[in-house]
């Protein structure tokens, strides 16, 4: 058996082996399904997280899993010391996503694009929410607080009601606050006018710069000013997205679609039958707390944390339901389809806690657009 001090050559050895050599994708995830219909032994769970067992006491599996996943995501290194450190961190990555699997009962951690980040370098990359510098006051315009509780439907999924886009990934720019903003505009103009265009963050990127700082984060409200003051949004084949800033361009050409908004209301804070109210009618811009690590590996099921409310990344709610007594919101994230149940994330809602799950109930918005 290796020493413990030669352990680092022969892993540097074997992965220099691997680099040589063909490497098997990783099986692609599966239909999210609660993992207490699962035990240790069965393959479905293994290709919804993306390892087994065995691939964490066996260090030539765990090369070989790692290079799996490098194939998968389709990772480039600058040097080979680059990638071993990246070994180092998915290999750290993977322990805590086993060690955690072992506990939480109603949802499930999994390798995904992530896993090769420390949870610092995740929570500097991918979130971007900006809080707002003043407090919003608490007699502003909510259009839904007429609707009697009885006529609020038990679930309602505005992607299956054609109103939801593709799921999109801001990549390495803090634009979240752009794309839960776009969601929620796309959202309103299908309901209004039966059209599902898709919009241009970018533009909000380069052109929303009152109280918002691009691919430094931004406020989703600041956004929805934006639009209906500029006299509207730009698709996103017009005004496509670059991952990062760039020069202003917010004069349409000629035969230009413009997708505009006639103004936005806040849902009142912290009432989660406020938000199921406005969300049984429209997708909503909300904000969250998503620097946790279990919600940069989630993977699928009803996400109850652990996490906090202290609001740094914007996404947009699509839905509500129930799943064996859990009752859960749909979230669309903005980090591309292999993150969560194929871009999306279910949180569980009715915790008791005012605020909401990760904060989900503090600060929801939406446009509003005239007929």
């Amino acid at each position: 058996m290796a020493s413990s001090s030669a352990r680092p050559v022969v892993a540097a050895v074997l992965l220099l082996c691997l680099l040589c050599g063909g490497s098997a994708w990783l099986q692609a995830a599966a239909e999210a399904r609660p993992p207490h219909h699962m035990d240790s032994d069965s393959d479905d769970f293994f290709s919804i997280v993306g390892y087994s067992p065995e691939d964490l006491v066996h260090h030539d599996r765990l090369i070989k899993l790692f290079e799996e996943w490098v194939a998968k995501y389709r990772k480039a290194y600058a040097s080979f010391e680059e990638k071993l450190h990246r070994f180092e961190v998915f290999k750290d990555n993977l322990h805590h996503i086993d060690e955690a699997n072992k506990k939480v009962t109603t949802y499930w951690l999994g390798l995904n694009a992530f896993a090769d980040l420390t949870h610092d370098e995740f929570k500097a990359t991918y979130l971007g929410l900006r809080q707002p510098e003043t407090k919003k006051t608490t007699d502003s315009r909510f259009r839904y607080g007429g609707v009697a509780d009885d006529d609020v439907p038990a679930s309602v999924d505005w992607r299956k009601k054609g109103a939801v886009t593709d799921v999109k990934n801001q990549g390495q720019c803090g634009s979240c606050w752009a794309f839960s903003t776009v969601a929620a505009v796309e959202g309103i103009n299908q309901i209004v006018t039966g059209n599902l265009t898709s919009l241009s963050e970018q533009e909000l990127v380069d052109c929303s710069t009152d109280g918002n700082n691009g691919c430094n984060g931004g406020v989703m409200d600041n956004a929805f000013s934006y639009i209906a003051s500029s006299g509207g949004l730009r698709t996103e084949e017009a005004y496509p997205y670059l991952m990062e800033e760039g020069d202003c361009d917010d004069k349409a050409r000629d035969g230009e679609q413009v997708v505009t908004i006639s103004g936005y209301e806040d849902v009142p804070a912290n009432d989660e039958q406020a938000l199921v109210k406005a969300l049984a009618h429209q997708p909503l811009s909300v904000a969250i707390e998503a620097s946790g690590r279990h919600f940069q590996f989630y993977s699928g099921g009803v996400f109850n944390g652990p996490c906090g409310s202290e609001l740094d990344h914007g996404v947009a709610a699509v839905g509500y339901g129930s799943s064996k007594g859990q009752d859960y919101i749909i979230v669309k994230n903005s980090w591309g389809s292999h993150w969560g149940e194929k871009g999306y994330i279910r949180m569980k809602r009715g915790t008791g806690k005012p605020e909401g799950l990760c904060g989900i109930n503090k600060m929801a918005s939406y446009p509003t657009k005239d007929q």
